[in-house]
């Protein structure tokens, strides 16, 4: 069954906690029905949590907005139970091509090894997944929605964090536990705290336009520097659902961003690309800046802060949708740990510890492909078309081409929950790394992980385990499960390797051979029982 998504509006409904003399408690509040408050809300619901989920609007996403969603945010979506919707709906991607001019110069795929149950990416409009984690949401009896409730203050307490509400019949409180912000860029909440983000902002305006249309363009990532039908700037174009396609045209500090939302503007450069034959209509404009930014810290007392609110990015590499998942999957177990007394508070400290070199790794990576796309003197432009024409050839020339460092999951190799190795490994699958995906004879290794703490066993029978806070689950792949061999080569197993790993999915330890000790002890890190200060 087809629904708009983009058409929904939700009834503002009185609350309860509306008539209450004393604010009612709530163990989390999340602000915000973004995909990032979404995610988190599910993320805690999951672990058995109840959640508040607050929202000042009544709809979704107006507009495309964010289309590109990561392997890694898909396989977390696959955790929350709604992957499949993702990619049955969305337009799978792997290649990306480059242009200079009219010439190609390269092409590029993001995932060129098999063995993988997601692709490198998935194109769907932000408004789908919006609802199709809003109906996973609704699904769940832990999580209340209430639309039309704005939030126009915090009081730290003692005993948690007093938010003041407002509705359409006026103002109210509720004390929570913590919360999470994930209210967007221009974040009330942090406004409301006192607290800002910093970085660079950068002198440059594109335009995007979502175009409807029948086109025989491949599935592909496009980007051309330079191009004869929009002389001296750069355009993108990629794939979407339901026969639209995203173009990004690079319109320059000097634009004036009304008179380029007009379809007297607009169109003539969308002809200019597709031809003078073409038949489309224009679905949805916006003209953007950008900056790279971040707050200096995400935690603040009980409040933390996730997505845009913490941190923002350019669009180019789509870092910012995929990294704001990624703060909802790691802030969201530690939580969870927390409040269920199995981990203390000095667990969510590491949010801060992982998060933030995580949102500097996205900013670096972003700021250098802005600079790229974008030169602002001669000299730097001079490089990038020398660069540019060197690519064409020689592949050392394509590593120093930035048409956007496409999102990659963030490896907390510093984190201070990690145990570090005291035996030899080789590959990737080092503590802190996400765990890689791999073919097993009765579905996919991350399927079989779940979302708990599991001691990942590579052996013909399953090991005993200890009683433990929280509790630990053994997955034991024998050589039989691993039908095509990619697991045991992906986590450099031989008989008897064992991996501890979280329950978002990255490593913690790893051992050739398990000792109960060294277990209890790197789950007493992991969990926050044995970490020093970051």
């Amino acid at each position: 069954m087809h629904v708009d998504y983009q058409s929904l509006r939700f009834e503002y409904r009185r609350s309860p906690d509306q008539s209450s003399a004393t604010p009612s408690h709530h163990p989390v509040v999340v602000v915000g029905a973004g995909p990032v408050g979404l995610a988190t809300a599910i993320d805690l619901a999951g672990a058995g949590l109840r959640v508040l989920l607050l929202d000042d609007d009544r709809c979704l996403s107006n507009g495309s907005r964010a289309i590109c969603f990561a392997k890694r945010t898909l396989e977390i979506f696959d955790r929350l139970g709604c992957g499949d919707r993702m990619v049955e709906k969305g337009v799978t991607w792997n290649v990306g091509r480059v242009f200079h001019g009219e010439s190609p110069v390269y092409s590029f795929d993001l995932l060129p090894d098999g063995g993988h149950r997601r692709p490198a990416f998935v194109n769907l409009q932000q408004y789908y997944v919006e609802g199709f984690l809003l109906d996973r949401a609704r699904s769940m009896p832990e999580i209340e929605i209430r639309w039309g409730n704005k939030v126009l203050s915090l009081l730290p307490r003692e005993d948690g964090v007093e938010l003041v509400v407002e509705t359409p019949e006026g103002e109210y409180r509720v004390l929570a536990d913590y919360v999470v912000a994930a209210d967007g860029a221009r974040s009330p909440i942090r406004r409301a705290m006192g607290l800002e983000s910093r970085g660079r902002s950068f002198r440059d305006r594109f335009l995007i336009a979502d175009v409807r249309m029948k086109a025989d363009f491949p599935p592909e990532r496009w980007f051309w520097f330079a191009p004869p039908f929009h002389p001296g700037g750069s355009v993108l174009l990629h794939s979407q659902p339901d026969g639209v396609w995203r173009i990004d045209f690079q319109l320059g500090w000097d634009a004036d961003p009304e008179k380029e939302r007009e379809p007297e503007r607009v169109i003539p450069r969308v002809r200019a690309l597709l031809g003078p034959e073409a038949e489309f209509e224009l679905e949805w404009v916006s003209v953007y800046t950008f900056s790279c930014l971040r707050m200096e810290r995400f935690r603040h007392g009980r409040v933390f802060f996730a997505g845009d609110a913490a941190h923002g990015v350019s669009p180019f590499g789509a870092r910012g949708a995929n990294s704001g998942v990624q703060d909802a999957e790691n802030i969201a177990w530690k939580l969870a740990l927390v409040l269920r007394g199995e981990a203390p508070d000095a667990l969510l400290d590491s949010y801060d510890a992982e998060r933030v070199p995580a949102a500097d790794e996205n900013i670096l990576n972003s700021t250098r492909s802005t600079d790229f796309i974008t030169p602002k003197s001669e000299a730097s432009l001079a490089f990038r078309d020398a660069v540019l024409d060197l690519a064409r050839d020689c592949v050392f020339a394509r590593r120093m081409v930035n048409s956007g460092r496409l999102s990659l999951p963030s490896t907390y190799g510093h984190s201070p929950l990690n145990t570090p190795d005291a035996d030899e490994f080789e590959g990737a699958m080092v503590p802190g790394a996400p765990a890689l995906d791999a073919p097993l004879a009765d579905g996919w290794l991350l399927s079989r992980l779940g979302g708990g703490f599991t001691l990942l066993h590579f052996g013909e029978a399953p090991p005993d385990l200890p009683e433990t806070v929280p509790p630990v689950r053994a997955v034991n792949i024998a050589r039989a499960d691993d039908v095509e061999g990619l697991a045991a080569h992906r986590y450099d197993a031989r008989p008897g390797t064992a991996y501890l790993i979280r329950p978002d999915q990255h490593v913690c330890a790893r051992w050739r051979r398990l000792d109960q000790v060294k277990l209890r002890a790197a789950l007493d890190r992991a969990t926050g029982r044995a970490m020093g200060t970051p």
